[in-house]
């Protein structure tokens, strides 16, 4: 009986282990430090413990992330609220299923010393953007604030040129900029920005980054594994931020800079330290914000838009 008993352990020990289940997680840009949670869960080792292989692949083109899901060409692609609600109501089945970071990081950013003092100022100003849009609805209530109209300003494509058109006087404003990098950028290139955060002007609270998911083939355990990984990559960066920092910041050698650091220390509070659960009241007042905007021609679901795994 010891001999069998000995021979099956044997057996068992001689087996491959299973091989783990891959993921593939596009980012929405080159490795920053809005993406600390997730190398830190790489890093850390905690996909591992989920028994994940996840692949992290930043984008030729940081527009490619959610039709690539959608088409079925990644597991995962970290997007943002506002666009997800524009895209799902353009036919393409994604859906929500966790968050990266809760707060919104866009802003109307201004020269400290401009001639745009509050919101007001903006008459007949010129205000610079990346992607049109939602950009559009986010000034349209920005500017309804101070009773001010879309008519009133002139907007300007910059394209990704944010910081450098304000600093050039290209455009008295821009509206895109993200207050955890463009500000710091604007004083490390000798100019001092301010930000009009869009939250406090009328625009309804919303997730900033998410990840998303093709919604007619998702695997809901190996989601919610997953999740739970970078849920412990967000915990450890708040409990150890400092050890967090330099695992962070070894993985690359441009990320060891002034810009990068200060984008961690501003970005760190903002990081959702429950990334699978589903702020339901968020999701419906956004899609309400888009239709009266104009955005979208119906107001859908939340449960059309997200899929809240940390309940399930």
């Amino acid at each position: 009986m010891k001999h069998f008993a000995l021979t099956a352990t044997l057996a068992l020990l001689a087996q491959p282990a299973l091989a783990a289940d891959k993921v593939t997680l596009m980012l929405d840009w080159f490795v920053n430090p809005d993406h600390a949670p997730i190398i830190v869960a790489q890093e850390k080792g905690f996909f591992k413990d989920e028994d994940l292989e996840v692949e992290i692949v930043a984008p030729a083109d940081p527009a490619d992330p959610p039709k690539l899901v959608a088409a079925g060409k990644a597991d995962l692609a970290i997007s943002y609220q506002p666009q997800l609600h524009l895209q799902v109501h353009e036919g393409l089945p994604l859906k929500r299923v966790g968050t990266l970071i809760a707060t919104p990081l866009n802003c109307l950013m201004v020269k400290a010393d401009g001639p745009v003092q509050k919101i007001e100022d903006l008459k007949g100003k010129k205000i610079g953007y990346s992607v049109s849009g939602v950009e559009d609805a986010l000034v349209g209530q920005i500017l309804k604030s101070a009773g001010l109209t879309m008519a009133d300003v002139e907007m300007v494509n910059v394209n990704w040129s944010l910081s450098p058109a304000l600093i050039a006087g290209q455009v008295d404003a821009t509206i895109g900029a993200y207050r955890n990098f463009e500000l710091t950028q604007m004083r490390l290139e000798g100019a001092e920005g301010k930000c009009f955060f869009v939250e406090e002007q009328g625009v309804p609270t919303y997730d900033e980054l998410i990840f998303v998911a093709n919604s007619q083939v998702l695997d809901k355990a190996k989601t919610q594994r997953f999740l739970h990984a970078v849920e412990r990559g967000a915990q450890y960066m708040v409990n150890h931020p400092d050890e967090a920092w330099e695992l962070f910041s070894g993985t690359a050698p441009d990320l060891k800079d002034e810009l990068n650091a200060a984008a961690w220390k501003d970005t760190l509070p903002r990081f959702s330290q429950s990334p699978a659960a589903l702020d339901q009241g968020r999701y419906a007042r956004f899609e309400t914000f888009l239709h009266e905007a104009g955005l979208v021609d119906s107001v859908l679901p939340v449960s059309e838009l997200a899929v809240d795994l940390g309940a399930q």
